[in-house]
């Protein structure tokens, strides 16, 4: 997906948001904002937003000193979602269809995303998703992919969301290579966070090779680009991961939930919208 003017507003909202998690010194901020102000004018166009937001965060780094200033934001996530992990065991294991349930908690477990949306509420958006109607549904054709799949890539987006992964993972009952971002980058899981959640029980963790808040390709790991291209069935969550591969040829599956009204209107479905997708182009 390219960036849309629209996405310029948001990545100085984040620049602000995220360096008043690390500093109050607002000289310190401005000139971060301006260092970002001047980043802005030489990206190309065409570029998407996970490539410019990775740029934005390396600014906030490199003038802040810290590497990883969602840290603790990130366990405390990790810490919440895993003492309701039982809690939702018991609801896909009650449930008709379990791996649909599964994909449902899957998807509620992308509101936990401090980049697009920082003010969720999980316990609601849990109960709602549970019940909300897919604006695009191709559940049917995952089935099918995921009988005949041999190898399955899953790309992770958020930590704290993990754990969500994680009881997907347990209902698919095949292997499952699991990526993350090889540094940290807004509130994105890392390997680190992975194993917090119990990845390393139901998965192999890999790292995609690269610090942007997305999967594009061109800046990951020939190691990781192996796997994606030797990979059957991939599932891609969240709205970065959407961004970098929206127009890829590949049998790729977008779980999400649309907190953006650009990556709606780019859709084609209303903001605050679940999202079953496969890759348009496959």
């Amino acid at each position: 997906m390219k960036t849309y003017l629209d996405c310029y507003p948001c990545f100085f909202s984040q620049t602000i948001k995220t360096s008043r998690m690390i500093t109050s010194d607002d000289r310190k901020i401005r000139e971060i904002l301006d260092a970002v102000s001047l980043f802005l004018p030489k990206v190309s166009f065409e570029a998407s937003p996970p490539e410019i937001g990775r740029e934005v965060y390396r600014i906030i780094s490199d003038i802040t000193g810290v590497e990883d200033p969602y840290q603790e934001i990130k366990e405390r996530c990790t810490e919440h979602a895993l003492s309701i992990y039982p809690k939702l065991k018991r609801i896909i294991e009650s449930s008709d269809d379990r791996l649909m349930t599964a994909v449902r908690l899957a998807i509620a477990g992308n509101v936990i995303d401090f980049g697009a949306n920082a003010n969720f509420d999980l316990k609601k958006d849990i109960e709602m998703i549970l019940s909300q109607d897919f604006a695009i549904n191709h559940y049917k054709e995952f089935r099918e992919k995921l009988d005949k799949a041999k190898k399955i890539l899953y790309l992770a987006d958020n930590a704290g969301e993990t754990v969500f992964d994680r009881l997907l993972i347990e209902k698919i009952r095949k292997p499952v290579i699991y990526a993350v971002r090889e540094k940290a980058v807004i509130n994105d899981a890392v390997r680190k966070d992975a194993l917090d959640a119990g990845l390393d029980e139901v998965a192999e963790i890999i790292s995609s090779g690269t610090d942007a808040p997305g999967t594009i390709l061109n800046l990951c790991s020939e190691e990781f680009l192996k796997i994606y291209r030797s990979s059957d069935l991939i599932i891609s969550k969240g709205q970065g991961n959407y961004e970098g591969l929206s127009e890829e040829n590949h049998p790729v599956f977008f779980l999400l939930k649309v907190k953006c009204p650009v990556i709606a209107r780019d859709i084609g479905v209303k903001n605050g919208s679940i999202i079953f997708m496969k890759a348009k182009n496959k």
